[in-house]
């Protein structure tokens, strides 16, 4: 019970896109269904991946050239263009780590090469990244943080 309230309590916002909170509540199924058989986190660690890839295509495909418009490419954009630091990101401030480098790839692996690894090799090989479902929760929120204050604003929910 503890396990399934510490990964509810890991949800994104309720107004964010009803397709990005599918599959990022997909990613949170196989974190507590990590709970029975640990190597599914690993698969959770890729639906996480997923979730973000998709929430950075929406929040900034349209900014970055077509050509150039990989998931590595989209978060480099969000730190360099959109200004996310440390200091935005929730889980980074209360922990007082950092987190950039793994958007910008000054830090390997990146979020980036992460997803690759999980998806072009063997998901459940390795052991899970500590912390990685709370950051993928807190750049979505990021992402979304105008879409959020626009909702929030007109009081509707983005399934509204």
């Amino acid at each position: 019970m503890e396990w399934r309230i510490f990964i509810d309590g890991l949800s994104i916002d309720p107004r964010i896109p009803q397709i990005v909170q599918a599959k990022f509540a997909r990613a949170q199924t196989l974190y507590l269904l990590g709970w029975v058989d640990f190597t599914l986190i690993k698969a959770g660690e890729l639906a996480a991946l997923v979730a973000l890839e998709l929430a950075m295509m929406d929040c900034y495909g349209g900014k970055v050239a077509k050509s150039k418009r990989r998931f590595a490419a989209l978060l480099k954009h969000m730190v360099e263009v959109d200004g996310l630091t440390d200091r935005d990101i929730p889980m980074v401030t209360r922990c007082n780590g950092s987190a950039i480098g793994q958007l910008t790839g000054v830090t390997h692996p990146t979020l980036a090469e992460r997803r690759n690894s999980l998806a072009h090799g063997d998901p459940f090989d390795g052991l899970p990244t500590g912390g990685l479902l709370e950051l993928v929760r807190d750049l979505i929120n990021y992402a979304y943080r105008a879409y959020i204050a626009e909702a929030t604003s007109a009081g509707l929910r983005a399934c509204d």
